[in-house]
């Protein structure tokens, strides 16, 4: 064999083998443009996926058949020298028209595969907003940066549940030289009308608070506020628990709108504080009353909402009497390890994941 016709064959094998790989790429991308138009829905979506990989699979096709062409002429005329056995070169016609008719279609992949370039990084950015948004809101209703104020110690915690959005919420603020306000609160249902709702009490309730020196009287013109714009829906419901320290008399006064028990450490006991009126938007014209008890150096105020409580195993509920337990037996540990260990236990106490969103606020007087 001369060299020239070693040459031929050689260049004809690794056609063959070209034709090989772009055929078995013309067989996955059917197989796969099969795949996708099978999945496509009513509303289209995935249509333009289809059509580019069916493009490329022609395109695949095409390759495979002239690879497979200049093989076979090629190695025709590795083994003769004769004209007339170089005429199955003459085949390759076939492709190249191909080529043109389809040029088209070629020329379309590029904008085609920006396009869809363009609504995967669209998509992206929406569901990195969608996974950002219950975290920009968490902050704002929950923060971590509450104010340090001399002569307390302040722990929380905040663990999201499996809502789109937060709708618990804490707060921790001056409302005059010598009184600080705490509240806790919870609003019904999950989603961005709770997690709306939870925002407005929440602000609402400082100017209240800053307005009146009694929390029942801040609270009951709240709930008057809100109940004016209710339509009856659940995430207007709302549970809230508001806390007056008031440092010149060393006292503490609180009212409840249907909220969980608060817990406080005082004088060598866990006392409840339980509420002292309905949920806000219940009643229009719900009452609300407040207590005051003393307040001393070492005293303690643990606040929660009710995802903490309701902390389910099987029928049982971790239950507001478990959290006193659990505060009475260790009082003077550190307010944020003692939000930490009431998180963990409720944790390991339910027999699936939180579902709500848990928050726990405990302030001690130093």
């Amino acid at each position: 064999m001369s060299m020239h016709a070693l040459v031929l064959l050689v260049v004809a094998l690794g056609c063959l083998s070209a034709a090989y790989v772009w055929g078995r790429s013309a067989v996955r991308l059917d197989r796969a443009s099969k795949r996708i138009l099978g999945d496509v829905g009513e509303t289209g979506s995935g249509l333009e996926a289809a059509r580019l990989v069916r493009s490329a699979f022609r395109k695949s096709l095409h390759t495979t058949i002239l690879y497979g062409i200049l093989a076979a002429g090629i190695a025709v005329s590795s083994v003769s020298e004769q004209y007339v056995f170089d005429l199955p070169l003459a085949v390759l016609l076939v492709p190249v028209f191909v080529s043109l008719r389809s040029a088209r279609s070629f020329f379309a992949e590029a904008p085609l595969a920006e396009a869809l370039a363009t609504a995967e990084r669209r998509a992206g950015e929406i569901l990195k907003q969608e996974q950002s948004a219950p975290l920009a809101w968490a902050a704002r209703l929950a923060p971590t940066d509450l104010p340090a104020v001399e002569g307390f110690e302040l722990g929380r915690v905040y663990e999201p549940g499996t809502g789109a959005m937060a709708g618990d919420f804490f707060d921790f603020y001056q409302t005059s030289p010598t009184r600080l306000a705490a509240v806790i609160g919870d609003v019904a249902g999950h989603g961005i009308e709770p997690s709306i709702t939870a925002f407005q009490v929440k602000y609402l309730l400082r100017v209240f608070l800053r307005r009146y020196r009694d929390p029942a009287q801040a609270v009951e013109e709240l709930n008057e506020v809100l109940s004016s714009t209710a339509t009856g829906r659940p995430e207007e419901l709302v549970s809230l628990c508001a806390v007056v320290f008031d440092q010149a008399a060393n006292t503490l006064r609180f009212a409840s709108a249907g909220h969980p028990a608060a817990w406080l450490w005082h004088d060598g006991e866990v006392r409840a504080l339980r509420a002292t009126g309905p949920l806000l938007t219940l009643d229009p014209k719900g009452t609300y009353t407040s207590r005051e008890v003393p307040l001393e150096p070492g005293d303690l105020l643990l606040m929660y909402t009710d995802g903490l409580a309701e902390a389910r195993d099987g029928e049982h509920l971790f239950g507001e009497e478990r959290i006193g337990s659990i505060l009475r037996r260790d009082p003077g540990q550190d307010v944020t390890a003692l939000c930490k260990n009431l998180l963990e236990a409720a944790r390991d106490f339910a027999s699936e994941p939180l579902s709500d969103d848990v928050a726990i606020l405990a302030i001690r007087r130093t």
